[in-house]
């Protein structure tokens, strides 16, 4: 399943996606992955959670994320959540890209029985029609 929590700067969406990450990270059996864009979070997540940067990895565009999404899960069928933090910033700023992507990481979470909770800085009305339906928070 995917999620999105959507807001603008300073909304506190980078807030409620930790909340949901530890509480994911306390319930699950099985591996919790947090993706941000460089490595600001590593204080607030708890220490079983998987934090990658994806600037280590040098990801640039949504198809190069969706690879490195769906390898991960390729190569780890323990995990449960995977948590994304400022998503535009990784995959950038197309609209009609940002919404191929999701529909494709939504395939991905349904058949690998992954929930997927991703940040985007849009308002829901900025936010492409065929992608608004995965809105959690606005």
């Amino acid at each position: 399943m995917i999620n999105l929590i959507l807001g603008n700067k300073g909304s506190g969406k980078t807030k409620r996606l930790i909340d949901l990450c530890n509480t994911a990270t306390a319930k699950s059996k099985g591996n919790v992955v947090l993706i941000e864009k460089n490595n600001q979070l590593s204080y607030n997540i708890g220490h079983k959670t998987r934090l990658v940067a994806a600037d280590d990895y040098n990801i640039q565009g949504y198809q190069a994320f969706y690879g490195f999404i769906s390898g991960m899960c390729a190569g780890n069928y323990d995990i449960t959540d995977i948590f994304v933090d400022s998503t535009l910033k990784i995959g950038g700023r197309d609209m009609d890209k940002l919404s191929e992507f999701i529909e494709r990481l939504n395939v991905l979470s349904e058949q690998s029985e992954v929930n997927v909770v991703l940040t985007i800085s849009l308002d829901k009305e900025d936010l492409p029609s065929s992608i608004a339906k995965f809105v959690l928070y606005n």
